[in-house]
């Protein structure tokens, strides 16, 4: 009997938490907790399994890992700021997303108007005030006129008037077009490509001490951006459509009363919602693999990760989980139609795999059974 009451007391306790998380929304704190808590318990588990300096060094791959995750879900949030709003669920993350949105353009100013008083963490703007600005610079506080102190104008202040006349218009237009034009070319080229560029490094140059837990995630990430980027130009010019096109025509026509353009509102709410649901609980979904130190199967990306990569060494216990589909008789080379499952964490078991698909449905009708009893 205290059983019963035990148990009927978890399960209402259960729910009545799921319904006030529902209610109020995920945030980022929410998923932090979560995080948090995998990962002091996987140093439990590894501890008690190897020693706590190997649970230590494994446990961090798994970080470095799930940063990478955590660091695309940030800017994914941060750019889905607005659409998040639109739904109650995900209210929370777009607030949040907004904040981090005004944190950033308020370091990206503050940083500009430094000038040379800038911080001690930035050593990038350090090299450029103290050799640039300062070393090869000099302002006369009299007339306010620019000298550069580099070798090449100290050269030709030092030639005769008749070469000097002919030399100083190139010299200015060097000095003033070319090298700002390529400065600022150069500046935006490594914006672009500085990810790809560390990414290289680590992964490619330095892969002998980079785990191949990291290098499959962060491998995977990157081919998957090529695809992110059509759903987020989707979904922002949906927004923009729906701010500045369909909501005015409502707005008009409220005494019309035109359904027509509020099924159109409604339909797009829910292409909205499926693309932004389905996005982020992807990119929830691989982060908490990542800090599990799993890996999952996706077709088509997962083999063009793999070819960069090679396959996992399974001898190594720092390279994490399973990956069953990269087994000889697992391969979906020689199939018809791509075999999309292959067990909790990349496990295949052939004796378990039915009864635990079995198990897992019941479990889901079961969950949602009560779920929807509670809110009648």
């Amino acid at each position: 009997m205290l059983n019963l009451n035990l148990d009927f007391y978890l399960e209402s306790a259960l729910f009545e938490n799921l319904k006030e998380k529902i209610e109020t929304g995920l945030s980022l704190s929410d998923i932090e907790n979560a995080l948090f808590f995998i990962v002091c318990l996987r140093f439990i588990i590894l501890s008690i399994r190897y020693n706590l300096k190997t649970s230590f060094y494994i446990t961090c791959v798994g970080l470095f890992a799930g940063y990478l995750w955590y660091r695309h879900l940030i800017d994914l949030i941060s750019m889905y700021r607005n659409v998040l709003l639109k739904f109650s669920f995900f209210h929370s993350l777009g607030m949040e997303g907004r904040e981090i949105r005004a944190i950033n353009q308020k370091i990206a100013i503050s940083e500009f108007k430094l000038g040379e008083d800038v911080s001690f963490f930035n050593p990038g703007q350090i090299l450029y005030y103290a050799f640039i600005k300062k070393g090869m610079i000099h302002v006369d506080p009299e007339t306010g006129f620019r000298y550069y102190m580099d070798p090449l104008s100290m050269l030709i202040s030092k030639l005769d008037e008749p070469y000097k006349s002919n030399i100083l218009p190139v010299y200015y237009q060097v000095y003033n077009n070319i090298i700002p034009k390529i400065y600022q070319t150069y500046s935006k080229f490594w914006n672009q490509l500085s990810g790809v560029a560390t990414y290289a490094f680590i992964t490619r140059v330095g892969k002998k001490y980079c785990p191949y837990l990291v290098r499959w995630h962060w491998t995977f990430l990157l081919i998957i951006g090529i695809l992110e980027q059509v759903f987020i130009s989707f979904i922002f010019r949906v927004y923009y459509f729906q701010t500045f096109v369909l909501i005015p025509q409502i707005r008009s026509n409220i005494l019309a009363g035109d359904g027509y353009l509020e099924f159109q509102l409604d339909f797009l709410n829910a292409i909205i919602a499926a693309i932004v649901f389905t996005h982020i609980g992807f990119i929830i979904f691989g982060l908490f693999h990542a800090i599990w130190g799993q890996y999952f199967y996706v077709p088509f990306f997962v083999e063009n990760a793999e070819l960069h990569i090679g396959p996992r060494p399974k001898n190594s216990i720092y390279s994490g989980g399973f990956t069953s589909w990269q087994d000889s008789d697992q391969k979906n080379i020689n199939r018809v139609f791509p075999k999309l499952w292959f067990g909790w964490f990349g496990k295949t078991s052939k004796r378990s795999k039915s009864r635990g698909l079995k198990n897992l449905r019941k479990f889901i009708v079961k969950l949602i059974k009560k779920i929807r009893k509670k809110f009648q």
